[in-house]
Parts: structure tokens; sequence; C-alpha cells
């Protein structure tokens, strides 16, 4: 495993964190706290004694420091007492990220419109089943991505990397996009036109339809001027025996355990139609609610 991995790998460093203050938490639970009970107890029974003996030689003692004595030899070492106090919140976070809601933060335009650079998401861990953190295998079948599903996944080619796009081909399914329309099993899919849409990157409207897949409608954008599709641009990935390849045109048929992904801003996404498939192995999670932009705040609300 290489370095640029693990630093990407922000859950590795969260569960070593953990590991590590859970350790030292247990460590002083069930060792050193005893150990610092018992150095206590000893001194406070030489304190009582001393003074018991100057008592009894009608010495006046002050038992004042008795307490203040008990308290500083109990007191936790700075490492353990900052270990015992962040343990339980790594716990907690990494539990929630890794089982329940993980967030993310848009970096690219290529699901445009559907989300923006700078969103802010979550994206649900459990709905395509409950997998192993760090390790992503998957332990309980809860569900499978369908099409429509914006979900998250490792891009194949770099698993440091997080990316973000829809899914449009299911295993088994046959996908062809000529002449930017797509076609799934032999069904062409359905577009209604919509108003130009405006994008704030490049300041250039673009032509934007209602994309109607069996599950679900969404918005796509379409850049009039460019090519429908850049084969030059393919890169080598597993199962590209197939697919097939012409100037603007290309048919896929999806492996099993394997997804086909698109961006909804079509001509400004690099996706399946250049890298490949997603196996199941590298799935995140389905992307659901945008919770924070902080450039627009009306942006909050459900992700279609």
């Amino acid at each position: 495993m290489n370095m640029q991995l693990i630093l990407g790998n922000f859950a590795l460093i969260l569960f070593v964190l953990m590991v590590v203050t859970g350790v030292i938490w247990c460590l002083d639970v069930f060792v050193l706290s005893k150990q610092r009970r018992a150095r206590a107890d000893a001194a406070l029974a030489e304190y009582d004694a001393r003074n018991a003996k100057l008592t009894a030689d009608g010495i006046k003692v002050d038992n004042g420091n008795r307490a203040a004595l008990e308290a500083t030899i109990l007191r936790q070492p700075t490492w353990v007492e900052y270990s015992g106090s962040f343990f339980p919140v790594i716990a907690l976070v990494f539990f929630l990220r890794s089982f329940l809601f993980e967030p993310f933060k848009i970096p690219s335009s290529s699901m445009v419109p559907t989300l923006l650079v700078g969103d802010l998401i979550l994206v649900n861990k459990f709905d395509y089943g409950i997998r192993l953190p760090v390790l992503n295998k998957k332990v309980v079948e809860v569900g499978n991505p369908q099409r429509g599903d914006v979900m998250v996944f490792k891009y194949p080619k770099d698993m440091s990397q997080d990316y973000i796009k829809r899914v449009i081909g299911l295993p088994g399914d046959k996908i062809t996009y000529e002449n930017k329309r797509l076609t799934v099993n032999g069904v062409p899919v359905q577009y209604e036109p919509m108003d130009d849409y405006l994008e704030d990157e490049t300041v250039v409207y673009q032509k934007q339809f209602r994309e109607k897949l069996p599950n679900t409608t969404h918005r796509i954008l379409n850049t009039e001027a460019a090519r429908t599709f850049n084969a030059g641009a393919v890169e080598e990935f597993p199962h590209r025996e197939n697919c097939t390849y012409t100037y603007d045109k290309f048919t896929c048929i999806v492996p099993e355990g394997n997804y086909f992904m698109m961006g909804d801003n079509r001509d400004n996404s690099s996706d399946s139609r250049y890298w490949g498939f997603v196996p199941d192995k590298n799935i995140v999670g389905k992307a659901v609610f945008i919770w924070m932009n902080f450039g627009n705040l009306k942006r909050i609300g459900g992700i279609h």
C-alpha cells in the first residue's frame, strides 16, 4: 500500500486513530488507573500513619493536604487524558461514516446541473450493503445500485480518489450512446428539451434535457459544439472487449459485478465511456442529500 493511498484514505487514518486511542483508553481503565489507585492508597496510608504519630506526640496536624495528595497521584498523564477524551468521539465518527452516512464535497462540474462545485453532500453507506470499514468488503446484502442512482465510488484507475457519477448500466445491460442519446437494452431513452442552462464556471449556455431512465428522471447537459464521443480518449481497462467504438458511437455490455457510470454534464465528464466499468467492490455509497453549499444556501435538499 503506497503512501498516497494511505493519505487519501481518511477511513484508514480514522481507524488507526481509533485503535490507538482505544488501546490507550483500555490500558488506562484496566491497568494504569489501578496502579495509580494502589500508589495513592499506599501514599495515603503513609500520610495517615505519619499524622497519627504527630497527633500522638501532641502536635496539631492539618489534614487539608490529604485530598490534594490523592488527586495528584490519581491524575492521568496528559497523553492518557487526551486519548481517553478523543477515543469516544473518534469511535462515534468512525461508526457513523463507515456504516451510516459519509460527507463529501463536489470538486468538479461533471455532475452539473444535478450537483454543483462546492456542494457538500451526504452519502448513504448502507443502501448498497454493509461493508467492512477500510477493506470495503460487503458482509451484509441490503440492496444494489439502480439505474439513475447518483453513486460515489473509488476511481478504478486510482483507489485513493472518490468519484461521483450516475448509474446508467447495471450488470448485463447493453448500453449504446449515439448522437448524444442513450439506448438501454435496445430501448431508446426518452429526452425532453428544457431551457438552456447557463453554467457558472464557463459562463456558456448549454443545451439542457430531461432524461427519462427506467427508474428516474433527471436533468442532463449537452455542449452543442462538442462531438458525441472521443474514441481517441478511450483508455485500456478490464473488460474492454465488451465495448465497440466508432467515431460517434459506442456500445458496451456491462459485465457481471460491474456498473456503467456517466456524468450528467455529458460532454464535460470523464466516466465509464473512457476509463471503463466500476466494480461492485469500489462502491462507496448512494448520494442522497445536499446539506450545504456556502456559496448558495438554496442548494440544500435532496438529490435526484
